[in-house]
């Protein structure tokens, strides 16, 4: 999904307007990788981590220690981070902003402090991984528009680097509320973990009830934007109702009513769908920018 929103970003935001980028297709491709090898070593370290925990709620989804030893698997979180930090210090580089290869190092460092602390902490892990996922996004425009602002296509550059900020929160608020609907479905084995996460720290109804409260602000944003930016756009119009909004008002129904450990993880899967078709709402925007 890091790949596929990137490539958008890139073939269906970017080129076919002829914004000015800093990216050839091999420098975006390497940047592209060092996203995803990044992001998998954080899931690498994640899975050591998780493994007390999954024992108790995923078991059947164990893989450190029943598919490969932990030694492998920080072998594999080192390799990873390897190739992603030196593919981002060579796109840096390309670039001529030898500075932004910090932004490789910082996320790599909080990927694992959060999977070795700050997942076990009130709300700040859930805000860190939200703020991180939403990066994947943004660093496009960091790495590809920032470098080729001229002071002739200053305005252009801003126009599109906006257009990235609006996924980019819409990313954020949607894997919040994922993050915390998680949470509530897997309290049983963060609880004998000793996790301090939202329902063990302020129980499950309360947690239950901010989830409901988070579920409605992308439901009213989409809405906002549709009748600020896209109302001109007949198809635009159409497709945010049908595939952003609708999930959004039956996800808001499904969280009001969730109950059950099921009801949270189909929860999570319809924010995952809400994620795959806000990414290809990229594709529209040839047709609304016209």
């Amino acid at each position: 999904m890091i790949a596929l929103m990137q490539y958008l970003i890139k073939y269906a935001l970017l080129e076919p307007f002829g914004v000015a980028s800093a990216l050839n297709a091999f420098s975006f491709s390497l940047l592209t990788i060092a996203t995803i090898c990044i992001a998998a070593a954080g899931n690498v370290i994640n899975d050591i981590y998780d493994v007390e925990t999954d024992f108790v709620n995923k078991p059947d989804k164990i893989i450190i220690d029943k598919h490969i030893t932990e030694k492998t698997a920080y072998n594999m979180f080192i390799a990873l981070n390897a190739i992603g930090v030196s593919a981002g210090f060579y796109v840096s580089l390309q670039v001529n902003r030898s500075s932004f290869f910090a932004l490789f190092v910082i996320i790599s460092a909080l990927l694992y402090i959060y999977a070795t602390y700050l997942k076990r902490s009130l709300l700040i892990g859930n805000i860190v991984i939200s703020v991180l996922v939403s990066l994947s996004i943004i660093i496009v425009g960091i790495f590809d528009l920032i470098p080729a602002i001229t002071t002739q296509n200053r305005s252009t550059q801003f126009v599109f680097f906006k257009i990235l900020m609006d996924y980019t929160y819409f990313a954020f608020i949607i894997n919040l509320i994922r993050e915390i609907a998680k949470d509530i479905e897997d309290i049983n084995g963060d609880y004998k973990s000793g996790m301090n996460t939202l329902p063990i720290a302020i129980g499950r109804n309360r947690a239950h009830k901010i989830l409901f409260g988070l579920s409605i602000i992308p439901l009213f944003t989409t809405i906002y934007y549709i009748t600020n930016t896209l109302y001109k756009n007949e198809i635009a119009v159409i497709y945010f109702l049908i595939f952003i909004v609708a999930p959004l008002f039956y996800l808001c129904i499904k969280i009001y009513t969730a109950k059950t450990t099921l009801d949270y993880k189909h929860i999570s899967n319809i924010l995952k769908l809400v994620m795959l078709f806000g990414m290809l709402s990229l594709l529209l925007y040839k047709y609304i920018l016209l």
